[in-house]
């Protein structure tokens, strides 16, 4: 085992609200294998109580330092890190201009190896250690980030990008070959060491009818694998929707039609939603992806947390790269904060430190699956029994965060000091399995 001192943030499952969070001034976390050798936290809580118990155990001082959990990215486009910062009049535009003449490069394995490796690299300077991500329509794509992602020990999920109509050539794909390369890539590489599959529709009008069908039927065939796609980003491309599948209720329902919402299904954005929308979301089990500096670069919208709250669906945070500005999740922590402050039913919402910090850990960890729940891994925080994955962030990282931190009166006011103030420079270390990266 190892130890590590330092000051401690983590959530307790059993503390309402969920997203209240435990501190430890001066904390002791412990990491060892469990029964399958899977590094997680085996002790946590206050230096004094635990130190004596565990005198033994060689320890790492890192006093001055805070260990949080590391963050989780619902949602991100890994083929487009190089589009990233490339101004547009929306969504479409944006698709069409950069996007998807970007993805053609990834019919090119070594140029899917390359982008692979600086994208993971990236995502664990930022100190995330857990992403939903999606690949392109090229299968050279998926196999170059899985392969990536297990050389770093990091858990990833990600998919073949299904996309058969209303794209250029060279990003669309065979409706028929996409599903079996679908079931093929589920078969290689789903549930090996900490990498997991989704099923990936763009979004809805990219794909035929018969497409969404055959995603269905593997959803359906496969249910330990997860779901991902895009809804309601934007008016435009809900009007779209609504003409080519008139049949649904509404944008989301369609997903719901040809059997793709249920747990462990992700979709981005959510943002322009009614209650009906919503109480599909919570019935179903599905989550939303919040990405809050994508939806304000592009002019999408806000998304609606006191509609979410009031209804009960779950969400969690996103970067959303490239459509979203930043790998940071401190960029995107106060990203959203704006959002709560500007965009929403309830003006003037203002969404608290903690619970923004818990959007992008525990947060989003529950909207995964992933934490603890019927027996899956528990990842996203600091719990006995959780994966070991967390950040050393250090508080004087810069000069002004120095200034202020010091100044700190409270749990909220250090965290929301950090999430104002940080960038990448604030993470220190990034931990995988115990591994430092």
């Amino acid at each position: 085992m190892q130890a590590y001192r330092a000051a401690l943030l983590r959530f307790a499952a059993d503390r309402a609200p969920a997203h209240s969070a435990v501190y430890e001034e001066d904390g002791l976390l412990l990491v060892g294998p469990d029964a399958r050798g899977q590094q997680v936290v085996q002790a946590v809580g206050p230096y004094a109580q635990l130190a004596p118990q565990f005198a033994q155990v060689p320890c790492e001082d890192l006093r001055g330092r805070l260990i949080a959990p590391g963050f989780i990215d619902l949602h991100n486009h890994y083929p487009q890190t190089d589009v990233i910062a490339s101004p547009a009049e929306g969504l479409l535009p944006w698709l069409e201009n950069y996007t998807f003449p970007e993805e053609e490069r990834f019919s090119n394995p070594d140029y899917c190896a390359q982008a692979a490796t600086f994208f993971i690299a990236e995502l664990l300077r930022n100190g995330v250690t857990t992403s939903l991500s999606f690949a392109s329509a090229h299968t050279a794509s998926v196999h170059a980030l899985f392969e990536a992602a297990r050389q770093q020990q990091v858990r990833l999920i990600t998919g073949l990008c299904l996309m058969d109509r209303h794209a250029p050539d060279g990003v669309r794909n065979d409706t028929e070959q996409s599903l079996l390369d679908t079931e093929a890539l589920i078969q290689q590489w789903h549930g090996v060491d900490r990498l997991g599959y989704a099923i990936t529709p763009r979004f809805a009008p990219s794909c035929s009818h018969a497409q969404l069908r055959g995603a269905g039927e593997l959803a359906d065939r496969y249910p330990q694998v997860w779901i991902q796609s895009h809804v309601a980003e934007n008016k435009d491309e809900i009007r779209w929707a609504r003409e080519l599948f008139p049949q649904s209720r509404s944008y989301l329902a369609t997903y719901a039609d040809f059997g793709l919402m249920r747990e462990r299904a992700i979709y981005a954005h959510c943002i322009h939603f009614d209650d009906e929308d919503r109480a599909l979301m919570k019935g179903t089990g599905a989550a939303a992806a919040v990405s809050p500096t994508s939806n304000l670069f592009l002019g999408s919208g806000f998304f609606d947390y006191a509609g979410a709250d009031r209804v009960g669906m779950r969400y969690g945070l996103a970067s959303d790269v490239g459509g979203g500005t930043s790998f940071c999740p401190f960029h995107t922590m106060l990203a959203a904060y704006v959002v709560g402050r500007e965009g929403q039913t309830k003006p003037g919402l203002s969404l608290k430190p903690q619970h923004l910090w818990w959007q992008h850990t525990a947060g989003a960890a529950a909207a995964l699956g992933l934490d603890g729940r019927s027996g899956h891994a528990s990842i996203g925080n600091l719990q006995p029994g959780c994966e070991a994955d967390f950040v050393v962030l250090n508080p004087k990282a810069t000069p002004l965060l120095a200034r202020r931190t010091a100044r700190a009166n409270s749990l909220d006011e250090l965290l929301f000091a950090l999430i104002v103030l940080g960038d990448d420079r604030l993470v220190e270390r990034t931990v995988v399995s115990k591994r430092t990266v």
